[in-house]
């Protein structure tokens, strides 16, 4: 297949410059929007004039038959073409000749592959964000049914305060509606069209750049032609809102791999979710929390990627930036891979209260009640935490809990202490009295997922 760029040069390519120049391999993925958008700009041409009506009716047409013959599989993806574009328009030319050479007026390939590049994003967005909403709604599903189990709340990885496992698990559920909300921010300011930049100075011919905009989809136009071939602030948007999104899953999968073990045995996950050892038959192991963990560092080194090809390009494109595709490409592949085994993951795995229980009775986690409690008596904050300190201290000398000791034992550290102590210090209502906007009470866990149900109803209505 002969280039697109023959007239000037008067020998052929190396073969091996041939193979390290050529995109074909890992563009071909956008042929379906290579196609689209050149049946777009066929109808422009046409409604413009600068190409016969029947001219764009056979370019149109044989196009469709192309992307057809392409999706079923009767036609097939020279490997040997320099990349997509050089192929679809060899593909076209050798079934219309030179009625297909048209398509290219008013059109460089540096204003394509940047339409193509939105194109296909724009379809992988709203397939991730479609896959965040079935995580979300998995949890709303788990921390209704659990917004009433105790679990020891930690900081530092020390049991710290009493919550519910509902009260956890919505914790994931803002981060994950928060990356949505990014998705679809990271869509509208993607979703301008650089069709009609053409190299870099816009062309002569009268072309019509919102029209094919409004045939794409898009909300309007690139505004300055050389950033319109130039501009990939776009995939380091969504290589980063990627990233994001796959740290807050080697989070959640890191407690997951913790909860599963012996030492928490907060949950159990499924078998279907789960690996065996080749050496030891007692083991079942979190491998696909471990793997959603280990796939972070591939998107944050996408990420990289494209922040470091960018850095030093001068205006307006640069073969560099054939390098843009690749990583982003691997990056929202990764992310749906992985949270297309990490929902089910989740709605599979099986949720032990009496263990999350055992752990919270045994690690003080009740201590700031008590300190509250002596201020309710009159004590200053300050004083009743020195003397909560204490009292655990003791309890831990004398292998009590809080929940054990006698009243005379507690007013031995003050006389403030009376028989109400225990009520206020019992777990479940430790729990029950964070009802602040936002806290671990069941009231509040519930308000919190119905706001947070009504924010995803909202992010897909403006999505």
């Amino acid at each position: 297949m002969d280039k697109l760029w023959t007239g000037r040069f008067k020998k052929a390519l190396d073969s091996e410059v041939n193979d390290f120049n050529s995109s074909i391999r890992f563009d071909s993925k956008m042929a379906e929007q290579d196609i689209t958008g050149s049946i777009a700009h066929a109808a422009m041409l046409g409604k413009q004039g600068i190409i016969a009506a029947e001219e764009c009716t056979a370019i149109q047409k044989t196009l469709s038959d192309i992307l057809a013959e392409l999706q079923a599989g009767t036609l097939a993806i020279d490997p040997a073409a320099e990349d997509i574009h050089s192929f679809v328009e060899g593909e076209l030319t050798r079934r219309i000749g030179d009625t297909g050479k048209k398509l290219h007026t008013a059109r460089s390939r540096n204003d394509q592959v940047a339409l193509d590049i939105r194109l296909y994003l724009r379809e992988q967005i709203d397939a991730v964000f479609g896959e965040l909403k079935a995580l979300c709604e998995t949890i709303f599903t788990l921390a209704e049914a659990h917004k009433a189990t105790i679990l020891p709340g930690y900081t530092h990885l020390q049991r710290a305060q009493p919550i519910t496992f509902g009260h956890h698990l919505m914790a994931y559920a803002m981060m994950f509606l928060r990356d949505m909300d990014r998705l679809s921010d990271c869509r509208r300011r993607m979703n301008q069209s650089p069709l009609g930049s053409c190299a870099l100075a816009g062309t002569t011919f009268p072309i019509d750049r919102d029209y094919t905009a409004s045939l794409l989809g898009f909300d309007g136009v690139c505004q300055n032609s050389l950033d319109g071939v130039s501009d990939r602030d776009f995939v380091v948007e969504l290589s980063a809102d990627l990233s994001v999104i796959m740290m807050h899953l080697s989070r959640f999968s890191e407690e997951i791999i913790l909860w599963c073990s012996w030492e928490f045995k907060f949950i159990e996950l499924d078998d279907a979710y789960s690996t065996g050892s080749s050496i030891m038959p007692q083991k079942k192991n979190p491998d696909i929390a471990e793997l959603v963990r280990g796939k972070t560092g591939r998107v944050y080194g996408d990420l990289m990627t494209i922040l470091t090809v960018m850095k030093g390009l001068p205006l307006a494109y640069n073969k560099d930036m054939q390098e843009d595709k690749e990583g982003v490409f691997d990056a929202v592949e990764t992310v749906l891979q992985c949270l297309s085994v990490f929902t089910p993951m989740l709605k599979t795995m099986r949720v032990l209260p009496q263990n999350m229980k055992h752990a919270a009775d045994k690690g003080f986690i009740n201590a700031t009640d008590c300190a509250d409690y002596l201020v309710t008596r009159g004590l200053p904050f300050r004083t009743a935490y020195k003397i909560t300190g204490e009292i655990v201290g003791y309890c831990i000398e004398n292998g009590k809990t809080l929940e054990a000791l006698t009243l005379e034992e507690y007013q031995s550290f003050s006389e403030a202490f009376d028989a109400s102590v225990y009520s206020h210090i019992d777990m479940a209502a430790c729990v029950a009295k964070r009802t602040s906007k936002g806290g671990a009470a069941p009231a509040a866990v519930e308000a919190e997922i119905q706001w947070a149900k009504d924010r995803l109803q909202a992010l897909c209505s403006r999505q």
